[in-house]
């Protein structure tokens, strides 16, 4: 069944508004924190006397009222200029398009690693509720969850990296590897470590989802009606149980494809993975509000787009969906 057009024009109008409303409150959160880059660039160049930096916060529009500065930032973002990076003066978009790619393939294959495994163990979970398979699927996911993300990753280095040596611990690409399939075979590499970081605890979360989602349709009455005609159970699972369960595992999958971008900035550092979370938080300890107001407003507008995607996913799943367009 086709999406609904009124309620993805819907969805549109109100993607546009959190848009400007994130870019706006960024904005001023950022411009209302301490530390001035001001003060930075001019220790940077070894002259921080007041007239020097004086001239800089000129130079960078920072004498302005925030309201001022507010409103030429939203005239420049409309036609797609982002301005200039504080410290390495250029064009913020050039900085930030050229982190995206490995961001976005960080993240995609933790997403998949999530999704795929967690919805496996939680239908193995879920297929024997109270078996040793299901205590032992939850405990791991309890686990992988109540560990701190950059934990993960410091002892994932510790035991394959430094004690094993089979994969290396940082960075994407080993500049001394030529050619395709060696090129290919060293970024698998590299990407391993940070991918089962990032993957493992969002993998956490949709298990236990998958499974309670598995779990409740399971005791609804089609489901027995199916069973007591006889039906093969692996077309019960296929075609009753687990397409009435994605509603909610597709809901958590879209929540978790936003927060794979703020868990990125934790992994991309501890594996010095060259991304946009990386580059965000080198921005912050520039305090280079351009790099990181476009860094946000990206991640944002990724967020919305997954998201809006999520909203025509659950119409063709769930066609009753179309007639809540208006709520």
């Amino acid at each position: 069944m086709a999406a609904n057009p009124a309620l993805i024009a819907q969805r549109l109008a109100q993607a546009a508004l959190t848009l400007l409303a994130v870019i706006i409150v960024s904005f001023v959160l950022i411009r209302l924190a301490p530390g001035d880059p001001a003060l930075l660039l001019a220790g940077d160049s070894g002259a921080n006397d007041a007239a020097f930096v004086e001239e800089i916060r000129r130079d960078l529009g920072l004498d302005q009222p925030i309201a001022v500065q507010l409103f030429r930032y939203l005239k420049a973002v409309l036609s797609l200029d982002f301005g200039l990076s504080y410290r390495d003066r250029q064009p913020v978009l050039d900085i930030v398009l050229e982190r995206v790619p490995a961001t976005l393939l960080l993240t995609t294959c933790a997403f998949i690693l999530s999704l795929l495994a967690g919805i496996g163990l939680g239908a193995l979970a879920a297929r024997r509720p109270g078996s040793w398979l299901d205590s032992g699927i939850t405990a791991l996911s309890v686990m992988f969850f109540a560990m701190p993300m950059f934990w993960i990753g410091l002892m994932l280095i510790i035991i394959f990296a430094v004690n094993l040596g089979w994969l290396p611990s940082y960075g994407m690409l080993d500049p001394g590897v030529h050619g395709f399939w060696p090129s290919l075979r060293d970024l698998l590499a590299h990407m391993t470590l940070p991918v089962l970081t990032l993957g493992l605890y969002y993998m956490s979360i949709q298990a236990r989802v998958s499974r309670a989602a598995l779990l409740q349709v399971s005791g609804k009455e089609f489901i027995r009606t199916a069973r007591a005609k006889g039906m093969a159970p692996s077309l019960i699972w296929r075609d009753h149980l687990l397409r009435n369960a994605l509603l909610p595992i597709l809901t958590i999958a879209a929540l978790q494809a936003g927060h794979l971008i703020g868990g990125s900035v934790l992994v991309e550092t501890v594996f010095a993975w060259p991304g946009m979370g990386r580059l965000a938080f080198d921005a912050l300890m520039a305090r280079d509000y351009n790099v990181l107001l476009a860094v946000f407003m990206l991640s944002s507008l990724g967020v919305i787009v997954v998201n809006l995607l999520a909203d025509i996913a659950y119409q063709l799943i769930d066609p009753r969906v179309n007639l809540r367009a208006g709520a």
